[in-house]
Parts: structure tokens; C-alpha cells; sequence
């Protein structure tokens, strides 16, 4: 199994709705690229103000989940509740 994570990392100054992220952003996210697993944090301490971290049987999956014909929605989306640049990282679960 495969981890996509999204972090957004904090800055003065910087814009971000975690209701909006949580209650439409993600589930377009999810609905778009059906994930096995979809897990969002919101930062308390720490350099990031949120995160999500989307689960996917194989790489093969996450590369064809990203490939979807909605995935361009879903890019066009972040300004919706963000300024922030995101820093993903794909990881494999080892346990």
C-alpha cells in the first residue's frame, strides 16, 4: 500500500479554511480519486497547519487515481481555501 500525503506548511499571514478543506475539498478529493483511505489532520504544534494523507492499494493505483478526469476540479479547487503552496510526498506503508 501506497500513502499520498498533502502538507500545507504554516506562514504569517497565510490563508487557510480547514472547514472548507474538510467538508468539500477532501470528499472531491475522495469522490474523484476513491482512495482507500482518506485521513485529514489539522497542525497544533508544528510547522503545517493541515494535512491529508490518502491511502491506495498499489502506486499503480495512486497513479491512476491522479489521472482522472477530475483531478483538474480538484487542483482548481485549493484556491477555494488556501494560499498556501502545498509539499506532497508519496510513501510506502511498511507496517
Amino acid at each position: 500500500m501506497v500513502r499520498f500525503s498533502v502538507f500545507y506548511p504554516a506562514a504569517d499571514g497565510a490563508k487557510f479554511d480547514h472547514d472548507y478543506y474538510r467538508d468539500s475539498h477532501v470528499p472531491l478529493c475522495v469522490k474523484t480519486w476513491s482512495p482507500v483511505e482518506a485521513v485529514i489532520e489539522r497542525g497544533v504544534d508544528g510547522p503545517y497547519v493541515a494535512a491529508v494523507h490518502l491511502t491506495f492499494d498499489s502506486v499503480e493505483a495512486m497513479q491512476a487515481a491522479m489521472g482522472a478526469d477530475g483531478t483538474g476540479d480538484v487542483l482548481m479547487d485549493v484556491a477555494n481555501y488556501t494560499d498556501i503552496t502545498p509539499i506532497t510526498q508519496v510513501s510506502e506503508i511498511v507496517s
